[in-house]
């Protein structure tokens, strides 16, 4: 098993910072992308963030130079650090991490967390 947990969403002002958190644990040999999704009333699912397990970043157009994603491998962790945020980016956050479970034979999964709300709002 395999879980994704999330922390650091909440209300913040226009123009503010908030860092969302997310920490994988359970049966996992390794870990290859992970990223952070991003889901609006009434809107699809969208990605906003991917990281490669050698750190290789991108960035969905509308937060390219507001929001840094990053990892620490050793302790299976992703971070979305969001600055300058807008009312537009208010949406449940998730975290999305593709796990090696097994490598003989070598079996990967995706795993979601639970989501964590983010809104922008004065």
């Amino acid at each position: 098993q395999v879980q994704l947990v999330e922390s650091g969403g909440g209300l913040v002002q226009p123009g503010g910072s908030l860092r969302l958190s997310c920490a994988a644990s359970g049966s996992i040999f390794s870990i290859n992308n992970m990223g952070w999704y991003r889901q609006a009333p009434g809107k699809q699912r969208e990605l906003v963030a991917v990281i490669t397990s050698g750190g290789s970043t991108s960035y969905t157009d509308s937060v390219k130079g507001r929001f840094t994603i990053s990892r620490d491998n050793a302790k299976k962790t992703v971070h979305l650090q969001m600055n300058r945020l807008k009312p537009e980016d208010t949406a449940v956050y998730y975290c999305y991490a593709d796990v090696v479970v097994s490598t003989i034979p070598k079996l990967q999964y995706g795993y979601w967390g639970q989501g964590t709300q983010v809104t922008v709002s004065s």
